[in-house]
């Protein structure tokens, strides 16, 4: 079975290190920050100026003037910095994140990553990726394997208008965990109940399988 959005984020969880400064991107990655295991210390950084941001807030917790970039209200944590987005792009950009978790619309087997514009439709841009991809070498994008009309996302070569180029390493889909390696995607983990022939009819582009793929776990 596919992995739910939440899912998603709590694999992502496991890829965070003690010390570690990470950015969040719009969409699944946003929530990661509430799966962030107890036992390691990290700095979740948003590019509209905040170094701390915590999970999700409840209700009683709310705060409509302390968002994320993508708009949504977040909380801080103890010993958060809010900054201009200027410095908060200067940390950005002179490669002082340790981890970036990105939202894509196609990945291809060079590691090219399509991520703010499909043309016609109305979304929200660029925003900060163009940055992230180009200061960060450490980056995990999560996406779904597939359109809702099946079409596969993880190509041969990118369609859409590309937001970096050979700066992907590490995709994770609702149906698998994959790394980008020599021009393929090499499977790693495939979700719970979900086949290796599933995911390599829904993969568009060069697919490495290894003799042995073992199912996600979500725990630390």
């Amino acid at each position: 079975m596919a992995l739910t959005r939440e899912q998603m984020a709590m694999r992502v969880a496991r890829e965070l290190e003690d010390g570690f400064y990470v950015n969040l991107g719009i969409g699944i990655p946003t929530l990661v920050a509430n799966y962030v295991p107890d036992d390691i210390d990290v700095m979740l950084q948003s590019e509209n100026g905040l170094l701390g941001m915590g999970r999700f807030p409840t209700e009683d917790e709310l705060d409509p003037d302390m968002i994320n970039a993508g708009k949504q209200t977040v909380t801080a944590r103890s010993g958060a910095a809010i900054f201009s987005s200027a410095e908060s792009f200067a940390m950005i950009r002179g490669g002082h994140v340790d981890l970036t978790v990105l939202g894509a619309f196609e990945i291809d087997q060079h590691g090219n990553i399509a991520s703010w514009m499909i043309p016609g439709k109305l979304i929200k841009g660029m925003g900060g990726a163009m940055d992230l991809v180009a200061g960060a070498e450490n980056i995990i994008c999560t996406m779904t394997h597939a359109s809702k009309h099946g079409e596969s996302k993880l190509l041969e070569q990118c369609n859409l208008p590309l937001t970096g180029a050979g700066c992907i390493n590490r995709v994770l889909t609702d149906l698998a965990y994959l790394e980008i390696e020599d021009g393929a995607f090499v499977l790693k983990e495939r979700a719970p109940g979900v086949s290796v022939e599933e995911i390599k009819a829904k993969t568009a582009g060069r697919l490495v399988v290894p003799e042995h793929v073992p199912e996600m776990t979500f725990a630390p």
